[in-house]
């Protein structure tokens, strides 16, 4: 997932900007004042549980087929509008890859709406596993893939009766994010293109009507030591929404892990999200002092397994959703 080709490091602009606060104001938005229901962890653990017994759900997979087929089922178990956005892409290497975006929606008359999407597919190929016989094997993909699915149904889960809120939520799980370029490919084999498939599809043929105001992406939000900094493209294409989604999390109490510095550039769903017209974020984690990846020692590697999972980001990442969702 995610192009090899990151740039890491600080943003200037960003961390200048912060350091500008004053403590008071600091101190305003540490105060935890949560609004909205309380996101069970460990339901969204569970969710986690039941795609990872599926096996890998790598494209063209039976276990792709099965997960699928439980994903639109939960949602539609949890009163919502369920459409799939089926298209034959072309992989990298020339793989047809039989793509299916699902899409649930709460609250469908609304017309305001918010976007909650994740990828659902796994990565085919531990590429960046540190033993180098492992490099063809499928990524089992408990961060990388179940996690954001998994916040993302509990969130609908608590939404199922609500008849409070005004606004609607549009869940999307993209397929076919991580189909890209392998590490072990031949040079100049490599493009940012051939990440994100399902994004860039679902992008090129949005609806006129209803489109979300903005869009939150969640990407690897179960990790174990995880933390989140402020991706460059979230700061360039929805700085506002950067700013409401780590102000959230002060008010949920979990500021320690919602950083206020930039955590470099990242190839992306919310990419091609962003050149549609809506401005959407990355909630993606950045180990600065990880030599494996910046993205933590599991990606991409036959240990994204269940056991590397934390319930305690799971909680961070859902309670910050439902502390925006209802701030609406």
């Amino acid at each position: 997932m995610k192009s090899k080709y990151i740039l890491f490091g600080l943003l200037l602009i960003s961390s200048l900007f912060y350091s500008c606060k004053s403590n008071k104001q600091q101190v305003e938005e540490d105060v935890i004042q949560l609004v909205g229901p309380t996101f069970v962890a460990d339901s969204a653990l569970a969710y986690c549980q039941v795609q990872c017994d599926f096996g890998p759900r790598t494209m063209n997979s039976k276990a792709h087929d099965l997960c699928e087929e439980w994903i639109i089922n939960k949602f539609k178990g949890f009163g919502m509008e369920v459409e799939t956005q089926k298209a034959d892409l072309t992989g990298w290497d020339g793989t047809k890859l039989h793509s299916t975006n699902i899409i649930a929606r709460f609250n469908p008359q609304a017309e305001r709406r918010i976007l909650l999407c994740a990828h659902w597919d796994c990565r085919p190929w531990a590429d960046n596993d540190p033993d180098s016989t492992n490099w063809q094997k499928p990524v089992l993909a408990a961060n990388d893939g179940a996690s954001g699915i998994g916040v993302m149904l509990e969130v609908a889960r608590l939404l199922q009766n609500d008849t409070t809120l005004a606004i609607g939520v549009d869940f999307v799980c993209f397929d076919a994010e991580d189909y890209g370029t392998p590490q072990w490919a031949e040079k100049g084999e490599n493009s940012e293109d051939t990440w994100a498939l399902g994004a860039q599809y679902w992008a090129q043929n949005l609806p006129a009507e209803k489109r979300p105001q903005y869009g939150i992406l969640l990407d690897m939000v179960g990790g174990q030591g995880a933390t989140f900094y402020q991706e460059g493209n979230s700061l360039r294409y929805a700085p506002r929404i950067v700013d409401k989604v780590w102000s959230a999390a002060r008010r949920a109490g979990y500021g320690s892990l919602f950083v206020t510095q930039g955590g470099g550039y990242i190839t992306d769903d919310h990419d091609p999200v962003n050149k549609a017209g809506i401005p959407t974020i990355d909630i993606i984690p950045y180990y600065p002092d990880c030599e494996q990846s910046s993205f933590g020692p599991t990606w991409h590697t036959v240990n994204d397994d269940m056991e590397h999972l934390d319930i305690n980001t799971l909680k961070a990442v859902g309670q910050t959703l439902i502390q925006v969702i209802y701030s609406e």
